[in-house]
Formats: structure tokens, sequence, C-alpha cells
């Protein structure tokens, strides 16, 4: 029986959308003494197992990024599969 696959999902806002939390996190960082610091962009990842001989695992990990991870009109998102 072959291993199952894995794949990391990066969900992050575009470009030119703006990133409350983002901007939040980066005025405590200030705050705290980091001042280097000069913009915090906020995301969120998801790892997910899929069964080693499902079909077109590629296509269908894009259809549910598309559909219920991100919402495309204001986020992107990039797939890694370490196997």
């Amino acid at each position: 029986m072959a291993d199952n696959k894995k794949a990391v999902v990066h969900v992050r806002l575009k470009d030119g959308v703006l990133d409350p939390q983002g901007v939040t996190i980066q005025k405590a960082l200030v705050q705290m003494g980091y001042d280097d610091i000069l913009a915090v962009r906020s995301g969120r990842f998801f790892e997910m197992e899929i069964k080693a001989d499902a079909a077109d695992i590629d296509r269908k990990i894009d259809e549910v990024c598309s559909r219920l991870l991100a919402n495309p009109v204001i986020e992107e998102f990039q797939v890694e599969t370490p196997n």
C-alpha cells in the first residue's frame, strides 16, 4: 500500500488588499521595541492528507482551495506537495 500524499496550502491576502490584522501586529511590534519591522502581512496555512491512489490530486487541491479555503477575490494561495 502506498503512502498517502500530503499538501500544505498557504493562503494570504493579495497585494493591495488592506490587512488590518497585519497592521495591528506591526504596531504592537513597534511598541515592543521592534521598530525595524516595517510591515506585517497575515495569512494562514492548511495541511491536508490525501489518499495515495486519488486521481487528479493537483486539480482537486486547487478546486478545494478556490472553493473553500481561499476567497479568490481578495486572497491567493500556494500549494506545496512535499512528497
